[in-house]
């Protein structure tokens, strides 16, 4: 019997998107053109918000918070530049210690990201169901607490998943059917027992699904109720759009996720395009997503313009 925490593996061969040399050159450029829009949009954001007083709130400190992890979770940097060069390489190669730390990235960053996205769902329920509390109720010291509270959530969730994936022993199969480290492909060429890691996975993934998604649906319940019980039209309209890029960008991430994790094994090819979109598409479109309909940022956008040119 193998030890536990003994690995004979000390490299994976990741079979990509593609075996196609012409497609390999065309997604290069695709996805090349992907991390750059990536990195300049929210990397464009966190500057603004950081310049702009004017977006000094808890709103743009939560959107701060979520262009810096779709920044570094590469999605932006976590994977994209490692499938860039692979995509021009002849074997797709990853070492054992640099797919276990992509692996703690992966799940460290998205879950991350889940619970900066269900403090924002909490915000705007503030905003417009309380509006007259929202400065005492979402003060600095409750917005820090929310995002340590996050953090702390997705570190407890990414030591768990890594941890358990440690444990494992990797034997014959390295090939992993999938273009970076993932849970569920990782399980697959366990050689030894994957029980306690599946119940680590189905116990992580629940509580991290379920507690987020029953906290951002309470919250947009109520928000529904409060706006249907404004009288102004012009009142209604407003509201409904101060949450509208918040409901994109759950919609997109919740749902690409939810289509990568909760499908049949045999999917797993379907599984990779929908993770091109969870981890790649979804960082890029945040960005966008929050300031071509956000009249806040075009407003401190112009204005930090302007005052660049005297």
């Amino acid at each position: 019997m193998a030890l536990g925490n003994v690995s004979f593996m000390t490299q994976f061969i990741l079979m990509g998107l593609t075996d196609q040399p012409d497609l390999q050159l065309l997604l290069f450029f695709l996805f090349l053109v992907i991390y750059v829009v990536t990195v300049m949009g929210n990397l464009g954001l966190i500057i603004l918000i950081g310049l702009s007083s004017h977006l000094h709130t808890p709103m743009y400190f939560f959107l701060f918070n979520l262009s810096f992890i779709d920044l570094y979770f590469c999605y932006s940097s976590v994977f994209t530049p490692k499938m860039l060069i692979n995509f021009i390489s002849k074997k797709n190669i990853i070492s054992y210690m640099g797919c276990m730390t992509q692996l703690y990235f992966f799940c460290f960053f998205s879950l991350s990201e889940c619970y900066v996205l269900t403090s924002m769902a909490y915000d705007r329920y503030v905003a417009i169901c309380k509006p007259l509390l929202y400065n005492v109720v979402m003060s600095p010291k409750v917005c820090s607490s929310l995002m340590f509270g996050s953090y702390l959530m997705a570190f407890s969730g990414s030591m768990a998943h890594t941890g358990c994936m440690l444990r494992l022993t990797f034997c014959d199969a390295n090939t992993i059917n999938h273009y970076f480290c993932d849970i569920l492909p990782l399980l697959e060429l366990s050689c030894t027992s994957i029980y306690v890691s599946e119940l680590v996975v189905f116990i992580v993934v629940g509580i991290n699904i379920i507690v987020p998604s029953l906290t951002i649906f309470v919250s947009y319940g109520l928000i529904l109720t409060n706006i249907l019980h404004i009288s102004s039209t012009e009142g209604r309209s407003k509201a409904f759009s101060t949450c509208s890029s918040h409901i994109i960008a759950v919609s997109l991430f919740f749902g690409s996720g939810a289509f990568m994790y909760l499908k049949p094994p045999s999917a797993m090819d379907e599984g990779k395009i929908s993770s091109v979109f969870y981890t790649n598409l979804i960082p890029m479109m945040n960005p966008l997503i929050y300031s071509l309909r956000n009249k806040d940022v075009k407003l401190a956008l112009r204005q930090t313009l302007s005052r660049r040119q005297f």
